[in-house]
């Protein structure tokens, strides 16, 4: 089978270069042909690499790390979140793929991983055309515009969120439902709507509201309402450990986000117990393991130096708990994630410089 279709893209791509179109067809060929094969690129001489494992095979472990997210997202809510997780891949991908012809390069590979975030941060009952009007902004403002993949200071997932929340509000704070119930779930309903769903706050806005505190085992196994792909801990705990163990996602930057938030929250919430969440909800509540997971170990918009992503994960963590709890905005991880985007690149400064007068002192 694999050799089948190596012949079928090598006779793709002789057609693409023999092609009128072959500025247009190339990039997307050459990104499916990276996506199921590498790209062939070894150096000829030591020292050179074993295998043509490149940055795009990078990203794709980073898809596959929240495989099991996307299919319990069907499995809660129907078969629409795999319908909204294609839209955002169709014009996401559209959008990456405009972008790439204009420049004359190749479709980008972050493009599959923001595809794959942005669906996963949003309700269930969101309208196609707003999910689509999501990534395109997203990918466009949070990266294209600073020059595409590598060059972006956010994360275009979530300012694609982001642009959500505050331009349609309503669809992101009244719009939840709890999971589909039976054994079967969400795998014989298209959508909640088809069933006999029950409309019910997220655990994050009902604390907030009335200072109810969800039931800490349905928030670890997935059975409250949220978004598509954050409410089950338990897969989003395993596509993380999946990242550290594949080396793909460094674990100084989770580790110090949640360690932070449950330190901090519980010094807060001992004080203002009123106010503050206990360590154990803040840790299960919102999208702040995905955030973790998935999000803050964004290697382009993250910080990049061994101290830098400790000082990052701290930081997040503070601001995460004081964003929840002092502002209007319940889930404050992607303000948080985006704010920390801006000082990652002086976070890093500072690290190499400190780091460098040490040495000069030695």
């Amino acid at each position: 089978m694999i050799n089948i279709l190596r012949a079928i893209l090598d006779a793709v791509g002789v057609k693409i270069e023999q092609s009128s179109l072959k500025n247009v067809l190339k990039p997307p060929f050459e990104a499916a042909d990276s996506f199921f094969f590498g790209r062939p690129i070894v150096t000829d001489r030591y020292p050179h690499i074993r295998d043509y494992v490149d940055i795009k095979r990078f990203f794709i472990t980073v898809v596959v790390a929240m495989m099991p997210c996307s299919i319990a997202s069907i499995y809660f809510f129907g078969w629409r979140a795999l319908a909204i997780i294609a839209t955002s891949y169709a014009f996401g991908l559209a959008a990456e793929m405009v972008f790439a012809i204009l420049r004359k390069e190749e479709i980008t590979e972050g493009a599959f991983v923001t595809c794959m975030i942005f669906p996963l941060i949003l309700p269930p009952t969101i309208p196609l055309w707003m999910v689509a009007l999501g990534i395109v902004f997203g990918i466009v403002f949070g990266k294209e515009v600073f020059g595409g993949t590598g060059r972006n200071i956010f994360n275009p997932a979530m300012v694609g969120r982001i642009f959500i929340a505050v331009t349609f509000p309503s669809t992101v704070t009244t719009s939840w439902y709890e999971p589909i119930k039976g054994a079967a779930g969400g795998f014989v309903a298209y959508t909640v709507d088809a069933v006999d769903a029950v409309t019910s706050a997220t655990p994050l806005i009902k604390y907030y509201g009335s200072g109810e505190l969800s039931n800490y085992c349905d928030m670890f196994f997935g059975n409250v309402s949220g978004s598509l792909g954050e409410t089950s801990k338990l897969l989003i705990i395993i596509g993380g450990i999946f990242l550290m163990v594949t080396k793909v996602g460094n674990w100084r930057i989770p580790v110090s986000y949640l360690a932070t938030v449950a330190a901090f929250s519980a010094i807060v919430n001992a004080i203002a117990p009123g106010a503050f969440a206990p360590p154990a909800f803040q840790l299960l509540s919102g999208g702040l393991l995905f955030g973790a997971a998935f999000m803050a170990t964004d290697p382009v918009s993250a910080a990049f130096t061994g101290w830098g992503k400790w000082i990052y994960g701290f930081l997040l963590g503070i601001l995460t708990v004081l964003i929840r709890e002092l502002t209007g905005y319940v889930e404050g991880v992607m303000f948080a994630i985006i704010f920390m985007n801006i000082f990652a690149p002086l976070i890093d400064q500072i690290v190499i410089l400190l780091g460098s007068k040490k040495a000069k002192k030695v």
